[in-house]
């Protein structure tokens, strides 16, 4: 079940919002009950029989964190119970994942014709498996208390909201806010304004950028010209922020709207100067998440300048691997982990002297290249580059590309100006001086969305099989 759809909208929220509601805020437990089973049916509405496997994951991390917790005295024995939690989350992470990516390798490299089945991908695997980790790591650390209620860290991995894109939330960030939280009218209708913000970012933005990248790929590839590569790529590159952006609000606005407070995912990346300042405000959950538990235990910048380039590759290669079980996914990590071991060593300093438009333009042109390599498989990914950049293109510009232009500007430009702060800005200022105005933006967003939804099939979301 996707949150931008006419059924989750009016039909399974507001049926869990009059439940839960119904519901005296004094009996969280009971309140936390609701949201759980919402939780799961909400997991399995797609595919019901990959809820056995979040349950699984649910009994097993929990079971395992109080394991960890009773041999804390025995240093070696906690160790060896949290390296055997961290291979099984992996194993079943990898299995589901990554069989299809492995065999197809194998098959590749020795010439061989294994035959195999690719296995549908539980949809929020990689979040869901990220959080556990995360959990069992800081139960392990001290950081956190193990929970001693399976229903509350059932909750926890699986709360709606957030379990299908993030952000990865960490359970000592809402620990507290599974015993106790405030759900009050203020709380609810910011929340409620996010979600439509998000939904909106989503639906009208998003789908329509989707539809103009995939006119542009679905043409001939000998008959295009290197403007209208440069359009598609462009139209890519606001569509995968407003997706999954979207999403990330949509999310932590249902959270607000149950009393949840979730950390922020997206910082506007596209205001960047650097691409190390983008990836501060890009997926910033997921940045975290390796930086903590993958850069630092590497031993992260407190060591040799070999050994700091390596951890950097490392890392940014499995950020990589860990959104596709594709090789361009991982040559999309790997490109951004040389981007940074380049600007800190080699280029940072001479950046840092531009002016903040060259910066800016340095920026946004190295992750529109890498969101060909992120979008298009193989040798492909090669073909686009050099269309873009006049090889093997039908010329600078034709009728076509004329057309696409005229057609998508605007599409284009609002996309621009709305990845910049300016537009909450001036909402959130238009709210507080003129709250009917403010609220009647919010229901044009919203009745454009849903009746963008209603009559139209196109409705994808990019980061759906991460």
């Amino acid at each position: 079940m996707l949150f931008s759809t006419i059924f989750f909208i009016f039909t399974f929220l507001p049926i869990l919002l009059a439940i839960y509601f119904m519901i005296p805020a004094k009996k969280m437990r009971v309140r936390n009950g609701v949201l759980l089973v919402a939780s799961l049916i909400f997991y399995s509405w797609g595919e019901p029989v990959y809820v056995a496997l979040m349950i699984f994951s649910i009994a097993f991390n929990w079971y395992m964190s109080l394991v960890i917790e009773r041999t804390k005295s025995k240093e070696l024995s906690a160790k060896k119970e949290l390296v055997f939690t961290i291979i099984i989350n992996l194993f079943i992470m990898g299995f589901f994942k990554y069989f299809g990516f492995l065999m197809e390798t194998i098959n590749f490299v020795f010439r061989t014709h294994i035959k195999y089945t690719a296995l549908a991908l539980p949809i929020g695997i990689s979040f869901y498996t990220f959080q556990a980790l995360s959990y069992v790591f800081d139960v392990y650390k001290g950081t956190v208390g193990a929970q001693k209620n399976v229903l509350k860290f059932g909750l926890y991995l699986s709360l709606f909201p957030q379990l299908i894109a993030g952000p990865i939330v960490k359970y000592r960030d809402v620990a507290t806010q599974l015993d106790s939280r405030e759900c009050t009218q203020q709380k609810f209708g910011e929340g409620a304004s996010r979600f439509i913000f998000g939904l909106s970012k989503k639906v009208i933005l998003a789908n329509n950028l989707g539809a103009l990248y995939d006119v542009v790929t679905s043409m001939p590839h000998s008959k295009v010209t290197v403007m209208t590569y440069w359009i598609g790529i462009i139209a890519y590159t606001f569509q995968i922020y407003f997706d999954f952006s979207g999403y990330s609000d949509m999310a932590i606005g249902l959270g607000r709207m149950f009393g949840f407070e979730f950390l922020e995912n997206f910082n506007y990346p596209y205001i960047s100067k650097s691409v190390t300042e983008f990836w501060r405000r890009w997926h910033m959950s997921l940045s975290t998440w390796f930086r903590e538990y993958v850069y630092i235990p590497l031993g992260g910048n407190r060591v040799s300048k070999k050994r700091h380039i390596l951890n950097l590759l490392i890392v940014w290669s499995l950020t990589g691997l860990w959104h596709g079980a594709a090789w361009n996914f991982v040559f999309w990590g790997t490109y951004f982990g040389i981007i940074l071991v380049v600007e800190k060593y080699l280029i940072g300093e001479y950046i840092e002297k531009w002016n903040d438009g060259l910066r800016h333009i340095y920026t946004l042109v190295i992750v529109i290249i890498s969101w060909v390599f992120f979008s298009r498989p193989g040798l492909s990914a090669l073909k686009y580059l050099g269309v873009m950049f006049g090889i093997g293109a039908n010329g600078f510009a034709d009728s076509t590309t004329l057309y696409l232009l005229r057609t998508s500007i605007i599409i284009i430009i609002i996309s621009a100006v709305c990845s910049t702060p300016r537009v909450i800005e001036e909402f959130n200022r238009i709210s507080r001086e003129r709250y009917i105005a403010g609220a009647g933006i919010l229901m044009i967003l919203f009745l454009l969305s849903v009746a963008y939804l209603v009559y139209s099939s196109y409705n994808p979301f990019l980061y759906f099989r991460f």
